[in-house]
């Protein structure tokens, strides 16, 4: 039997968004993501892929998940990992973000993990630093890795996502998931929909290719996966809904509304839910739920965009 072929190399340099990306590009990511689900699945979760290397985790904006997964993933492939606390750092007292890019290449990085509450904020520190940068969300933009283990979770239970029917539910107006998920899914062949309230829903959002309803009967019908967002109060200026109990008698999933799609379709969500809210709690913990699979997705994720990365750093 013949040894099995390496995979290709990642072309990029830093990973800032779905969008500049090839489908090769994106198949290469959720491919190595496979291989690194079955590295944390292992009793020994260590690689040396990052040994000797240092990863900064730059958050702007407070994080639970994503960084915690960036730091398990940089932690299994042998990195030295530093989580950066903006909220008592020099940024705080009025240090720019180029000045906060200039003080980190200085300690001579190999790679940073970046979120940022304004978008493009992510583009403009890579310019400024000579190390692989990575987008962990900015703003209302992107959000890469989120969509790539979405798109994982999917795949590895589905056993595909060309032809799949894929329902986006809620907020998308302020949602960077949502914009990262539509490139992506698109780009792999999925059906994509929106389904929102009129107020949330951003202006051209048909240009992007998708359906678009707002109504979560006829925006369900037929859907293979609903992949459902925080309602981001902490974005609005404004009000765009009339209350969180009107929200979730109209847009909230519950049992109900859940028996609009397939009957074997499944039910995702990116975190932090907002239970009663965007999501009833029998349906957010029920049978055809994905979340707690997103969850170890995100690690495997992650480590494969650190993997891919890590053959552009010098001396790889």
């Amino acid at each position: 039997m013949s040894a099995p072929q390496p995979l290709p190399a990642f072309p990029h340099r830093h990973l800032l968004g779905i969008e500049g990306l090839s489908r090769l590009d994106m198949q290469l990511l959720l491919d190595m993501a496979d291989e690194a689900v079955e590295v944390s699945r292992q009793v020994e979760k260590k690689k040396t892929t990052l040994r000797g290397r240092t990863q900064v985790n730059l958050f702007f904006e407070p994080s639970t998940r994503t960084q915690s997964s960036f730091e398990i993933a940089g932690k299994r492939l042998g990195a030295d990992v530093m989580n950066m606390s903006v909220g008592s750092s020099s940024v705080k007292k009025g240090e720019t973000l180029i000045d906060t890019a200039i003080t980190l290449n200085a300690m001579r990085p190999d790679i940073i993990i970046v979120r940022h509450h304004q978008a493009g904020a992510v583009k403009l520190l890579a310019q400024k630093v000579e190390c692989s940068v990575v987008n962990a969300g900015d703003g209302a933009h992107e959000h890469p890795t989120q969509a790539l283990l979405d798109a994982l979770t999917i795949r590895r239970r589905r056993g595909r996502i060309e032809g799949l029917v894929v329902a986006i539910c809620g907020d998308i107006l302020h949602s960077r998931v949502a914009r990262s998920n539509i490139i992506l899914l698109q780009a792999l062949g999925a059906r994509v929909r929106c389904i929102g309230p009129s107020t949330l829903l951003p202006a051209g959002i048909a240009g992007l290719g998708v359906e678009v309803f707002t109504s979560m009967r006829e925006g369900l019908a037929g859907a293979d996966i609903i992949m459902m967002l925080r309602l981001q109060r902490e974005r609005m200026n404004g009000s765009f809904v009339p209350s969180v109990k009107e929200y979730f008698r109209f847009f909230g999933l519950d049992e109900e509304k859940l028996s609009y799609a397939k009957p074997d379709a499944l039910v995702m969500h990116p975190g932090p839910m907002n239970r009663g809210v965007e999501i009833a709690s029998d349906v957010a913990d029920g049978a055809q739920s994905l979340i707690r699979e997103q969850v170890e997705m995100g690690v495997a994720v992650r480590m494969a965009v650190l993997e891919a990365l890590a053959r552009h750093l010098p001396n790889s």
